[in-house]
């Protein structure tokens, strides 16, 4: 009987985190004569849901696993497809968005499942943690090169993998009022690129505190010092949500941490001459910071408090139910623009599928961080510490979601949803350590013996 190569679950989940982390998304697809385009991410997706479906049918050792999350994803997802029903005509305007929106929605749910189906042990759980902080370090080290030499090795992938097609020409970006040079590496946008480093970092922090490695601060470090090379105040300001959060959660070993942010200061001026001061302009432009988030009302560059009385007035013609999921796109043309680019996507949120929709997602967001903290300040041990990793996480990302359109950036979601799987796996590892494990992909069936 031929044996076919068996590859355990995580190494799966890795392979799909380098990809969403080195193939930037909506920058490439691969050649095909489709109505739609076929990034290599999707395809990586479907051919492990394809494997995992697989596995359910002829496996007895893998099963579909509950996340922890079935009622606020009932609510979310039932929301976001209730708001399109109930907006027929809106949402005929603008289909494809729409379709793609919510395409990418349960993209995100089923990588969630996957990762909670597929990965059973710490160990595991490790591994795709390593990876997570090993893919980020990747981009940190070639956004610093950006930074220094303004070239983006991510634009010309292409070179070196043949088979993608380069699809969109991202230029640079300058925060306004400084020379500085914000860049954005495998990301879709600067803001989205400090967001994912960020929640990254906390992983290389367990990981250094799990294995005693010094290679592992290093690694912080360089999170930390690409972060800051995006010059966003959306990813400092969820770098304090993480500092928050361990002083929730570790207290006093967080105090004990002070010469590592000293450490990550000192490396970021010597790698990155100048970006600290472009971050403190960003937090101090001429007029003060309040009067330039209230400029350029009803304009895509408007400021976030600007929107915030027309986006509210605008939920009240929709209050339950929103305008329609992923309608609400900007169209910038000659004459003006037809909607607003909402930085803040607890607004966009409400808009879009109503308060229906924002109490589906404030839950969701709620039970992690109640569900994975409570844990994490139960448990001293190191399982304790990467539940108090992923916790600081997500609530960054919660956070952050106040100060950019966080759903319009796939690879940071994407790594939201990983965290929130990871952790609901840390969750039973307590319990079910000694259980037979659901490691790998597998197209045949165990064996059965009778009794002797």
């Amino acid at each position: 009987m031929i044996r076919l190569p068996v590859i355990p679950w995580s190494h799966l989940l890795g392979g799909l985190i380098l990809v969403i982390m080195l193939v930037p998304i909506r920058r490439y697809s691969l050649p095909a004569n489709l109505p739609f385009q076929i990034e290599l991410y999707r395809l990586v997706v479907a051919a492990l849901v394809v494997g995992w479906l697989g596995s359910l049918l002829v496996d007895q050792r893998v099963s579909l696993r509950r996340t922890g999350f079935e009622g606020p994803l009932v609510v979310i997802v039932g929301s976001a497809i209730v708001s399109v029903v109930v907006n027929p005509g809106r949402v005929a305007e603008t289909s494809a968005e729409v379709n793609k929106s919510l395409m990418f929605l349960l993209s995100f749910v089923v990588v969630l499942y996957l990762t909670v189906s597929g990965v059973r042990r710490l160990a595991d759980a490790d591994f795709v943690a390593r990876c997570l902080v090993l893919g980020g370090v990747v981009v940190s080290v070639f956004a610093i090169v950006e930074a220094r030499t303004g070239f983006n090795v991510f634009n010309h992938l292409a070179v070196v993998l043949p088979f993608l097609r380069d699809v969109q020409e991202v230029g640079g970006f300058q925060r306004l009022g400084t020379a500085r040079l914000r860049v954005f590496a495998s990301a879709q946008h600067p803001i989205a690129l400090s967001a994912a480093l960020v929640m990254l970092a906390p992983l290389a922090v367990y990981l250094a505190r799990r294995t005693g490695q010094a290679r592992w601060w290093l690694c912080a470090l360089v999170l930390g010092a690409a972060c800051a090379s995006a010059v966003s105040r959306t990813g400092v300001l969820m770098f304090a949500v993480i500092a928050l959060v361990f002083l929730w959660l570790r207290p006093r070993e967080t105090l004990r941490l002070w010469p590592a942010l000293l450490a990550a200061l000192v490396l970021t001026h010597v790698a990155l001459p100048g970006t600290l001061g472009a971050i403190k302009t960003s937090f101090l432009p001429p007029g003060g910071l309040v009067a330039e988030q209230h400029q350029s009302a009803d304009s895509s560059g408007s400021g976030r408090l600007a929107d915030l009385g027309p986006a509210l007035e605008r939920w009240t013609h929709h209050p339950l139910l929103g305008e329609g999921y992923g309608s609400i796109i900007v169209n910038i043309h000659a004459g003006g623009i037809d909607a607003n680019i909402f930085d803040n996507q607890w607004l966009g949120t409400l808009l879009a599928t109503g308060i229906v929709g924002f109490a589906g997602w404030a839950w969701f967001f709620a039970r992690a961080i109640r569900r994975f903290g409570r844990e994490a300040r139960r448990d001293p041990s190191e399982r304790g510490w990467l539940l108090t990793a992923i916790t600081a996480g997500i609530a960054a990302y919660a956070v952050g979601m106040l100060t950019f359109d966080a759903f319009s950036f796939i690879q940071v979601t994407f790594l939201m949803f990983l965290l929130v799987g990871l952790g609901s796996v840390t969750m039973r590892t307590e319990s079910e350590e000694a259980t037979p494990v659901a490691e790998s992909v597998s197209i045949r069936r165990r064996p059965v013996t009778s009794p002797a």
